[in-house]
């Protein structure tokens, strides 16, 4: 079900913030009518998500439930009114993976409606 009013800032929050997340994020360079920024919930996470990313955004796709869990543990205010969608992607790709980047496309399409399956 597409999200709606449409979305322009996208929040992609997965563990470490190196592989699934910063993957999703980098199909959105140069994107016409989306900015994407990703983050993870881990202590070593590349980037970790903070407060500030959670205000940014106007939707935030987490890759596995745990995530959700994590977020609305640490940042229950921030999420208010927010929706966060589970793409349901597991820790098992690598950045940049072709098949990553195929189930993102996938998974993603269902709910941007600016974005589709062939586009980037």
């Amino acid at each position: 079900m597409p999200i709606s009013p449409t979305p322009h800032q996208l929040l992609f929050i997965c563990s470490q913030n190196r592989w699934r997340s910063l993957t999703a994020e980098r199909l959105f360079d140069d994107h016409p009518h989306y900015q994407a920024r990703s983050a993870g919930t881990e202590p070593g996470a590349r980037v970790r998500v903070t407060a500030g990313h959670l205000g940014w955004a106007d939707v935030v796709f987490v890759m596995e439930k745990k995530h959700t869990d994590i977020l609305r543990q640490k940042f229950a205010t921030e999420l208010e009114g927010k929706q966060i969608i589970n793409l349901r992607i597991p820790d098992k790709f690598q950045f940049l993976d072709a098949v990553l980047q195929d189930l993102l496309r996938e998974r993603l399409a269902e709910h941007l409606p600016a974005f589709t399956a062939g586009s980037n």
